[in-house]
C-alpha cells in the first residue's frame, strides 16, 4: 500500500475501531491548457496526475442515518445525520459553508449523491450511515484540483456502498455540485471530469457544453520529454473574489453578445465585442475566447506533430491569462518566464490563477538545470522557495483496495 493508503487506513481505524469496507481514491490535475473556459461552456486539455486522495469508507452498523468524515487536514472528526444534509446544504454560492470547509467537500458529496438518488426513485433511495476517513497527497491551494480529488474519492466510495450504479460522468457531476453549492466555489466541470476521467500517458479533451471526451495520447516520455509543476507555494481559494469577479465578467460579455455563453463568441466577433464593451470586460471574453481557440489548436497539433510542438500555444495561453484575464502573480510570471529562459519548450500557469503552480514543458534531461534556474530566481527575488516536481499523466477515480 502507498503511504497515502496508510495513512487513511490508519485513521479509519482510529475512527471507528475496525477496517474499513474498502479503499478509494481520486487524482489532482494538471490543465495542459484551457483555463476559465469550463465555466463558458468551452473546450479544456487536463490530464490527471499520480498524486491522489484516499478515502478509506465503511458502512455503519449502529444506524442507518449519519455520516462522519474525518480528515489529515484537521483534528476532530465532523458528524452530521443524513437528514441534516438537506438542511447544510445548498447554500448559497459564496456563503461559507455550515460546517468546515474540508468537510464540506465530502459532505456535500454525501448531500448531492443523495439528492440524485432520491430524484430517481419516487420512494426515496435507501441509503446507510457511513464513516469516511480522508488522506491526500495532492497539494492544496496549488492549482492542481484538491478538490476535485476529494470529491471524487468520496463519490467513487459511495457510488460503491450505496449502490447507486452512476457513470463516472454523473460522478462527476455530483462533485461539481458539491463544490459549487455545498461549498460555495462557483467552479466549473473540468476538474471533476479530469479526476473521474483520467489515463495513463493522455490528456482528456473535454467540451464543457456537452460533456463529450476524447482521450489524446500525449507521448511525453516517448518524446524524451518532461512536464514540469513549479509550485510557486502562493495559495489560492476558488471561492473568494477574483474567481468570482472573473466569472462575472464573462457573463456580461455574453449577454452583450446576446448568447448564451462565451463558447457562442468566435475570434472572428472580437472586433464588434471590443466595440461594445468597456476595456476590462472585453479583455476578460478575448482570454477566453482565444483560449478555446487554443485548446482545438494544441489538440490539433498534439494530433498531427506530438507534444514536442505545442509550446508557442502555451506561452500564449499564459500572457492572455497575465495580461487580458489578469489572473497570475508576479512568482508566476517568475516561474514561467525562467523556465522558458532556461530552455522550455513552452510554459504557463495552471488552474485558477492568483497563486498556485505552472507548469514546464522540458526536455526530459533538463529537468534538474530548469529546476535550478527557477529555484535560484525566487531565491533572487525573495520569494518563498517553489516545489519543482514532474508529472505524468495517470488514471483517474477508482476502489483501491
Amino acid at each position: 500500500m502507498t503511504r497515502t493508503q496508510d495513512t487513511a487506513s490508519a485513521l479509519f481505524r482510529d475512527l471507528t475501531g475496525r477496517e474499513p469496507d474498502g479503499l478509494w481514491s481520486s487524482p489532482g490535475r494538471v490543465n495542459l491548457i484551457g483555463e476559465h473556459t469550463d465555466y463558458n461552456d468551452g473546450f479544456v486539455l487536463p490530464f490527471a496526475i499520480p498524486h491522489r486522495t484516499v478515502a478509506a469508507v465503511g458502512l455503519r452498523d449502529d444506524d442507518r442515518g449519519r455520516v462522519r468524515v474525518a480528515s489529515t487536514f484537521a483534528a476532530e472528526p465532523v458528524e452530521v445525520a443524513l437528514d441534516e444534509l438537506d438542511e447544510l446544504f445548498p447554500t448559497s454560492t459564496g456563503e461559507e459553508p455550515a460546517v468546515p470547509e474540508w468537510a464540506a467537500y465530502p459532505l456535500g458529496v454525501a448531500w448531492a449523491l443523495r439528492q440524485a438518488l432520491a430524484s430517481t426513485d419516487g420512494a426515496g433511495h435507501s441509503v446507510r450511515g457511513i464513516d469516511i476517513a480522508i488522506a491526500s497527497d495532492v497539494l492544496v491551494g496549488a492549482g492542481l484540483s484538491s478538490s476535485a480529488a476529494i470529491e471524487g474519492a468520496a463519490a467513487s466510495a459511495l457510488n460503491d456502498l450505496w449502490d447507486a450504479g452512476l457513470d463516472r460522468t454523473a460522478l462527476a457531476r455530483i462533485g461539481r455540485r458539491a463544490e459549487n453549492e455545498a461549498v460555495g466555489a462557483p467552479t466549473g466541470i473540468m476538474d471533476q471530469m479530469a479526476s473521474m476521467l483520467g489515463e495513463p500517458d493522455a490528456a482528456i479533451f473535454l467540451d464543457c457544453r456537452s460533456l463529450e471526451t476524447q482521450l489524446v495520447p500525449l507521448g511525453i516520455a516517448e518524446a524524451g520529454l518532461a512536464i514540469l509543476v513549479m509550485d510557486t507555494q502562493v495559495t489560492h481559494a476558488h471561492s473568494t473574489g477574483g474567481y468570482r469577479e472573473r466569472r462575472a465578467s464573462c457573463e456580461l460579455g455574453a449577454e452583450i453578445m446576446g448568447v448564451a455563453s462565451l463558447r457562442d463568441v468566435s475570434v472572428g466577433d472580437l472586433p464588434r465585442a471590443e466595440e461594445l464593451m468597456d476595456d476590462v470586460t472585453f479583455r476578460r471574453v478575448r482570454h477566453v475566447v482565444t483560449e478555446n481557440q487554443r485548446v482545438l489548436d494544441t489538440v490539433r497539433v498534439v494530433r498531427e506533430q506530438g507534444a514536442r510542438a505545442i509550446g508557442d500555444l502555451l506561452v500564449a495561453s499564459h500572457a492572455s491569462m497575465r495580461d487580458d484575464f489578469e489572473i497570475s502573480v508576479p512568482e508566476l510570471d517568475t516561474a514561467v518566464d525562467v523556465a522558458l529562459a532556461a530552455g522550455a519548450l513552452g510554459a504557463r500557469m495552471t488552474g485558477g490563477g492568483f497563486g498556485g503552480a505552472a507548469i514546464a514543458l522540458i526536455e526530459a534531461d533538463a529537468v534538474e538545470a530548469v529546476s535550478e534556474a527557477v529555484n535560484a530566481a525566487f531565491a533572487a527575488s525573495g520569494f518563498t522557495a517553489p516545489n519543482l516536481f514532474t508529472v505524468t499523466p495517470s488514471a483517474g477515480a477508482h476502489r483501491d483496495a
